[in-house]
């Protein structure tokens, strides 16, 4: 199982509020990451560490998951006590008041992938089915489009397209959005920031599907084309790939 991790500040903010990783556990197991922090006088980018540092440990303290529903036990909890944390963060430091995070998390094991989220953060899937996005945005501009008062093509440059309806840290206890969907060999996945969605169209994206290269120059390839773009966000991005089965511990049950 590879994964790749890149985050840039882009051209016009003035230090990177993202967060992210890809960690593994004990049993080989792994853990995609990508966090976009928001407010606070410029403690988003402490809101998106909290939540991929706290993610980060919760892995490393836990067994190997076998089931779809173990992983998506767990990471509703952890995404749940993590939005907790940060809420009481910001509740104690004035200076981080109103503080918070997208956060998009996927569980990667030989036989699965689950995927959580809460904001605008993405996660889309390339396999032999296609490609396509595996998450819905927590968002004004999304719930517009859903209940047809606009439609994706008036969303693309609608004034209020940031304003998000749900963010991690912003209230206690909020419920991730989780799924399961089977990971088999050469599947790949790909969560991103709107950082990067808003200046990289899906049709471009779903290169992910057909690339085979190496992955650093793929996600190097897309932060640059944001950047050309105008940059004025931070790019996040992870990349999963299923290479092969044979980078989890065998015989482990």
């Amino acid at each position: 199982m590879l994964g790749y991790y890149l985050t840039n500040q882009g051209q016009v903010r003035n230090h990177n509020e993202d967060a992210g990783g890809v960690f593994k556990n004990d049993e080989g197991q792994t853990l995609g990451v990508v966090a976009d922090g928001m407010g606070g006088h410029q403690a988003g980018d402490v809101a998106s560490q909290m939540a991929t540092s706290h993610l980060h440990k919760k892995w490393q303290e836990i067994e190997r998951l076998s089931t779809p529903d173990e992983a998506e036990n767990w990471l509703r909890e952890a995404i749940r006590t993590a939005n907790n944390e940060i809420k009481s963060y910001a509740d104690e430091h004035v200076e981080c008041a109103g503080m918070g995070t997208t956060i998009v998390v996927a569980i990667c094991t030989e036989q699965f992938a689950t995927i959580g989220h809460i904001g605008d953060s993405r996660c889309y899937v390339a396999n032999a089915y296609g490609f396509k996005s595996i998450t819905e945005d927590h968002s004004l501009v999304n719930e517009l489009v859903r209940s047809g008062q606009i439609s994706e093509e008036q969303a693309e440059n609608h004034p209020r397209k940031n304003v998000l309806l749900k963010a991690l840290g912003t209230e206690f206890d909020l419920t991730a959005d989780v799924k399961t969907l089977e990971f088999e060999v050469n599947d790949r996945l790909l969560l991103c920031t709107d950082g990067l969605t808003n200046k990289v169209n899906e049709d471009e994206l779903s290169e992910l599907k057909n690339f085979d290269g190496d992955w650093t120059d793929y996600c190097q390839t897309l932060v640059d084309l944001a950047n050309e773009r105008g940059g004025e966000d931070n790019i996040t991005l992870t990349v999963v790939h299923y290479d092969s089965p044979s980078d989890e511990k065998e015989g482990a049950e």
